[in-house]
Parts: structure tokens; C-alpha cells; sequence
């Protein structure tokens, strides 16, 4: 008898992670979950969310108590290692917008760090008449391969949820630049709070690219539209053109618009 083909390792990989990234979304969300739910939920087995919620609980991500477990996600924040697999399809979209818009002539980018903008990263490949300034190590990594592209890393303390390099030293390092574009990611955009993110401290270093950049690209997803959250980066009058996805809510898009953001829908 013939047994089946066994599943990819990567497969496999890619299916906990996203189950795990679901696990500690609904946690942010819920605060306490059981393992009864989050069996319903995921359609799981108990016996495989157990193993999981070890995993999390390994990384300092949430607390195990009776019958389920608590979240430890600072502020709704993921990991970015988690948050890769959310809403690929609408990522790759926004990302694929913004980089058309990217003038093809020699100038330097600023890309800050997010799952959003590492798409936006990816697609960079091919432009040789760019150099690519980011604080995100991982953004890095993707573009290292590129002969094309001249890549530059800001130093600093490194944030373990994002892979961002923030704080005085990385502020000091983006003081001493001049970008024609800069990509930013946001947790938040709206009329009323601005660009806004979970983190003060990366709060800041994005503030820095911003003012240091002559056009302000950001990209989010059409959960991020109308969202406020803790840390103000920079008002709406600074963004020269948002690209986010169709389904975002009109109103605030209207409103936007109204503050002179170009917005596109993908």
C-alpha cells in the first residue's frame, strides 16, 4: 500500500504560524480565551492549541492559566513575524501601488519598518538608481541581495515586535539625511490623530524620517483607516499620498481627501 505524500515542512511551518498569529489576534481582542473557543474558532484540536499556546507562552506572548490563556501583546501590537501572513493579498496590492509611484530617477528612500512596507521592499529589486535608507533589519536583509540597490541601516536599539532599530542613536543617524521619498507603515491614520503607531519611541524615528523627506508615502491595510492608537508620528498635512485597499472605510477616505492626502484604492 502506498502511502500518502507527506506534507511540506514548509507547509506545515507556514500553517502554525498563521494559526499561532490567529491565536494571539484574538487574544489582543478577547483579553482571556479558552482553549474550548479558540478550538471552535481555528478548528483545531485541543491537544494542537495546548502545544501552541507553550509555544506563545515560550515567547513571553501570553500567559497560560485554567483553560486557556491571557495575552501579554503590548498595546494590541503583534510581532512582526506574525503579523507577515495577515491580509497578504491586500499587502501585496497596496505595496505593488506605491512602488509605480516611486519616481525612477536616482534618489533616496526611506522605507520604516512593517509588514506593509517589507512588501514594498521586496519590490525594489530591479531599480538600480535607488538608495534604500531603512531602520528595519529585516528590510534590510530582503534588499541585501540586490547589486542593484545601494542599501543603507540606521543603528539603534532593536525592537524585538517589529525588527526596528528606534531611539536617540537611530534619530541622530536619520538627522544627517535627506530622503526625495519616505514609505512609512502606520498602526493608525485619520484626520483627527494623524499618523499614530502602538510605540513612543518608534513614534519618534518615524517622525524623523518624515521630516526629513520631501514626499510622504504611506501604506496601509483598510483596517489602519480611522484608527487611532496610543503615539502621534506626524499629522495628515504631512502624507503626500496614501495607498490603502478598496473596502476602507468612505467616510474617513472622504475626509482625507478633504485634508489633501491623494488617496489610492487598490
Amino acid at each position: 500500500m502506498t502511502s500518502p505524500p507527506s506534507t511540506p515542512r514548509a507547509q506545515v511551518s507556514d500553517r502554525r504560524t498563521s494559526r499561532l498569529a490567529a491565536i494571539l489576534a484574538l487574544l489582543t481582542e478577547h483579553g482571556t480565551v479558552s482553549v474550548a473557543r479558540l478550538a471552535e474558532e481555528l478548528d483545531v484540536s485541543q491537544a494542537s492549541l495546548r502545544r501552541d499556546l507553550a509555544v506563545l507562552e515560550g515567547q513571553d506572548l501570553l500567559k497560560r492559566v485554567h483553560g486557556g490563556a491571557t495575552c501579554r501583546v503590548l498595546a494590541g501590537e503583534l510581532p512582526v513575524r506574525y503579523r507577515d501572513g495577515q491580509r497578504r493579498d491586500a499587502k501585496a496590492r497596496i505595496a505593488a501601488a506605491c512602488v509605480e509611484a516611486i519616481p525612477r530617477r536616482a534618489m533616496a528612500v526611506a522605507i520604516s519598518g512593517g509588514t506593509t512596507t517589507t512588501e514594498v521592499a521586496r519590490r525594489l529589486h530591479d531599480r538600480s538608481e535607488l538608495t534604500v535608507v531603512t531602520n528595519a533589519v529585516n528590510i534590510a536583509t530582503e534588499l541585501a541581495t540586490s547589486p542593484r540597490l545601494r542599501v543603507i541601516i540606521a543603528g539603534g536599539t532593536m525592537r524585538s515586535e517589529s525588527y526596528e532599530a528606534v531611539g536617540a542613536w537611530t534619530e541622530r543617524f536619520i538627522e544627517g539625511l535627506n530622503f526625495g521619498v519616505t514609505v512609512m507603515g502606520v498602526d493608525g491614520i485619520s484626520v483627527a490623530g494623524g499618523l499614530t503607531t502602538h510605540d513612543a519611541v518608534e513614534a519618534r524615528t518615524d517622525q524623523k524620517m518624515a521630516e526629513r523627506s520631501q514626499r510622504l508615502f504611506v501604506v496601509a491595510d483598510a483596517s489602519k483607516i480611522g484608527k487611532v492608537v496610543l503615539s502621534p508620528i506626524v499629522p495628515v498635512s504631512r502624507v503626500s499620498m496614501l495607498f490603502t485597499e478598496v473596502g476602507a472605510p468612505a467616510d474617513e477616505v472622504a475626509r482625507l481627501r478633504a485634508a489633501g492626502v491623494e488617496v489610492h484604492l487598490v
